[in-house]
């Protein structure tokens, strides 16, 4: 059967999809460089440092230093890859090209300025961001893209006054300073979607989506899990963390954050169908190793509700990177002709409490990420733990926890994100679909014989079998047309024939 799935497994590949390319210019109007038409109407950069020598003109002047100008001038040179911001421990890479324009590497989406790229970016990994300061965060080989503003200036303008160097350009001089949009982010203001992303076609959001299924399908996923019930996971408190620490094990689990707790919103509403957590919480208990599987659903920008509508379980050892690549290609090929979205992602804690780990943290942060490239606005990721034999849930029923991360404050990047507690509505279906079924009967199948197979007539408490166990977890996520009780009969006595 392959290697077992890991302890901690890792999303599916899928949220790590390339998201789709974009061969337009942003053009919001926060973005806009308001210094543009100058820099294009004078040539020689600097004319508007003659204004009577005054302050003003200076910023007149270091506002139309484009990177047109700084290309023009030689103090840069087109290129790939030389362009790199770093924000809140992630990467950005980007080409430089002879026009000036930016072109994100992640999803070759084309930015006419340090500023709209930057603001792109950190609005994807920090929904409250309010601004780029892109010259100052964008580097060119390394270097901040300021000092090379700033050389400019020392060689055109040499009599400018030295405090002007410090000034933002581009319609930066009014963005708000880092210690305010800290501030912001804590009384959590979450700004409304922005119209680009409804501009882009469902169709090729969708398939674009998919593209890279499989890129990460090879991945180091760590260690074949071992039995996973033989050692206890103490759960500790988010503040107790403190800066990352090497020597703590990413199978730390780490007790979730309610957004009242720190007094925000929660920045978008869920609702899940029954259906997936009928499905999910199937395939949760089928083995002693960690599943995962995949979320769809629609993202409504106008609502800011986000609606899980199938469950994708992934039927592969984690391990098994050429299975998983096929598995992974047929699940997008479903969600696109189901006119779906990849929304999330699911995985389980068989034994353990269905909190995330700073595995599961990590990984989740990460793909929140990966899922915003695929359009300008904020769209968030969903991600569902399940825990089927924890002896802590209250009574037969299946722990199934959404969660979602918040990234650190600004100001202590190298702090893990924050888990947080996500409030759903949970919609109860009025029927099994036919696909629904046909997925638990195949699971049925893949795991049979499995070394890992849950044991379902053994005994999973004094008076219950590990099969009573799944029954009273399902009933409550069963719709209550009975016509489907027979049909549920057959695939459990499935279950006992392959146990």
């Amino acid at each position: 059967m392959g290697a077992h799935p890991p302890h901690g497994a890792s999303p599916p590949a899928a949220l790590a999809a390339a998201s789709p390319g974009g061969d337009e210019l942003e053009e919001d109007e926060d973005e806009l460089e308001p210094g543009l038409d100058e820099a294009e109407t004078e040539p020689d950069g600097g004319s508007g440092a003659k204004e009577a020598g005054g302050t003003r003109g200076a910023v007149l002047t270091r506002r139309g230093i484009t990177l047109r100008v700084l290309l023009r001038d030689g103090l840069l040179e087109p290129a790939r890859g030389v362009l790199s911001i770093y924000y809140l421990g992630k990467k950005f890479v980007g080409d430089l090209g002879a026009d000036g324009t930016i072109t994100w590497q992640e999803t070759g989406q084309v930015f006419n300025s340090p500023s709209a790229w930057a603001t792109h970016c950190k609005r994807l990994v920090n929904p409250a961001k309010k601004s780029g300061c892109g010259w100052a965060s964008v580097r060119y080989k390394g270097q901040k893209l300021d000092q090379y503003k700033a050389a400019w200036l020392r060689k055109h303008q040499p009599n400018a006054p030295p405090a002007e160097e410090s000034l933002a350009s581009e319609g930066e001089e009014e963005e708000m300073p880092e210690e305010e949009e800290e501030e912001a982010t804590r009384e959590g203001r979450v700004p409304a979607p922005e119209p680009a992303a409804a501009k882009r076609t469902e169709e090729k959001g969708k398939k674009q989506q998919c593209k890279s299924l499989a890129e990460l399908a090879g991945t180091d996923h760590g260690p074949p899990g071992k039995s996973l019930e033989s050692k206890p996971r103490v759960p500790v408190r988010y503040c107790t963390l403190g800066t990352r620490d090497s020597a703590r094990s990413p199978q730390t689990l780490v007790e979730v954050t309610s957004f009242a707790a720190i007094n925000k919103f929660q920045p978008f509403n869920v609702a899940i169908s029954s259906n997936v957590l009928l499905l999910l919480d199937f395939h949760s208990h089928l083995t002693r190793s960690e599943v995962v599987g995949y979320l769809g659903g629609r993202w409504d920008t106008s609502t800011q509700l986000l609606t899980v509508l199938r469950a994708f379980p992934c039927r592969t050892r984690l391990g098994d990177a050429e299975a998983a690549g096929a598995v992974e290609e047929e699940i997008c090929q479903s969600l696109f002709l189901r006119g779906l979205s990849l929304v999330g992602w699911y995985h389980s804690h068989p034994f353990g409490p269905a909190l995330p780990s700073l595995h599961d943290i990590d990984a989740q942060m990460d793909y929140q990420l990966k899922l915003q490239g695929s359009g300008n606005g904020f769209q968030p990721c969903l991600a569902l733990i399940c825990g089927p034999y924890y002896h802590g849930n209250p009574g037969v029923e299946s722990k199934i926890a959404p969660f979602w991360v918040m990234p650190p404050p600004e100001q202590r990047p190298n702090d893990y994100g924050i888990p947080m507690e996500v409030e759903v509505t949970y919609i109860q279906d009025g029927f099994l679909t036919n696909d629904v079924l046909q997925e638990m009967t195949l699971l049925v199948e893949f795991y049979k014989g499995a070394p890992d197979l849950v044991k379902f007539q053994e005994l999973w408490s004094q008076d219950q079998t590990y099969l009573d166990k799944l029954k009273g977890s399902l009933a409550s996520r069963t719709p209550k047309d009975q016509s489907f009780t027979h049909v549920l009969e057959q695939i459990y006595s499935l279950l006992k024939l392959s146990s």
